[in-house]
């Protein structure tokens, strides 16, 4: 079977909006993640007692930086996967006038995608810290200037929503649910109302707790919901689901109330080495990952990225659901063997 009838994507056809982040990624030591009351496996945002881990991360360890924020990664990924053409991926998200968002946005380019941000001089371009111990993440976000985020200085406006507009594949991080829920309604409801392909992330157990109210209200409009197996357990205790499988977690989140009733919603949870489940309106089914020897994993910081970037190729290219899913075990197997979420000059995925 060749390439499984890829239909090849028209440029901007992805489209993806979130928190742009310069990942600050060093290996640390258990008494680093205590110090700071970080758990190994983590997403947070950062509060006052954190302000000094970023200057402690620099000074104190061999520390990289890689352009990042969950949402940009993906629509990177995706395009990596998909080659050509150029800018099949768009990313909307707010930087700083600064060395950092320079970075970004040299970075943005050099992987072919179509990056629009917003740029204002009241915050610097955000951050994220990257604590890694063995293969755990502990992940902390300044977000800085990716908070300051606003639908009326840059998604209404006209040439940005045109973009807008070209996509038929949406995909938008939960993390950015604490900065514009708005904006995120805005994409949803005409990703709705044309019949368009909707994706959102759990993103971090944070999200499910705390913003449950803002994710809710987005749910409706989702078609396709990702989530690793740490989330969905959070959301199904939040949701009040009185289960901890999380194939019934997924079965009952992809029978939420939904306003397109022309698609079926899509749930995808992954579950690190474990296989993937994919609930569907009338199956669930579980894929297996491909194996990788411990000691070839480098960091997985970025895993569930690439993951969903993986996946959005997939779709964006009008491929079968389980051949979405393997592309996106593909993708995290790439990325799990190189530092931060960064990938070869060309994926070799059949």
């Amino acid at each position: 079977m060749q390439d499984h009838h890829r239909k090849v994507p028209t440029p901007n056809l992805l489209f993806g909006m979130g928190n742009p982040l310069l990942d600050i990624s060093a290996v640390v030591d258990k008494d680093f993640l205590d110090k700071y009351g970080l758990k190994p496996n983590d997403q947070i945002l950062a509060e006052d007692k954190h302000k000094a881990l970023f200057e402690e991360l620099v000074k104190k360890f061999k520390v990289e930086y890689h352009a990042g924020g969950a949402t940009q990664n993906s629509i990177k990924i995706a395009q990596w996967m998909i080659q050509e053409p150029h800018k099949v991926g768009t990313f909307f998200g707010c930087i700083g006038n600064d060395k950092f968002g320079e970075i970004l946005k040299q970075k943005a380019e050099e992987a072919h995608v179509d990056a629009h941000y917003y740029e204002q001089d009241k915050e610097p371009t955000g951050t994220c810290a990257a604590c890694i111990t063995g293969d755990n993440r502990s992940l902390v976000a300044n977000l800085a200037a990716a908070n300051c985020y606003k639908k009326d200085k840059h998604l209404d406006l006209e040439e940005n929503w045109k973009l807008v507009e070209k996509a038929k594949v949406y995909y938008i991080a939960g993390f950015f649910l604490t900065v514009s829920l708005e904006s995120i309604l805005k994409v949803a409801k005409h990703a709705s109302e044309n019949n368009k392909l909707f994706g959102l992330n759990l993103s971090a157990p944070f999200i499910c707790q705390f913003f449950k109210d803002n994710l809710m209200q987005v749910m409706p409009y989702v078609d396709v919901l990702f989530g690793n197996e740490t989330e969905a357990a959070t959301f199904g205790k939040e949701q009040g689901f009185e289960t901890k499988d999380i194939k019934e977690i997924a079965k009952k989140a992809q029978a939420l109330p939904k306003v397109n009733k022309k698609r079926q919603r899509i749930v995808v949870f992954t579950q690190g080495k474990d296989g993937t489940i994919m609930a569907q309106s009338d199956k669930i089914e579980t894929f297996p990952v491909i194996e990788i020897d411990p000691k070839d994993i480098v960091d997985t910081n970025g895993a569930g990225d690439a993951f969903v970037g993986g996946f959005l190729s997939g779709l964006a290219q009008e491929q079968q659901l389980d051949q979405c899913v393997k592309a996106g075990h593909y993708a995290a197997n790439v990325i799990i063997r190189r530092a931060g979420c960064t990938f070869p000059e060309k994926p070799d995925f059949k």
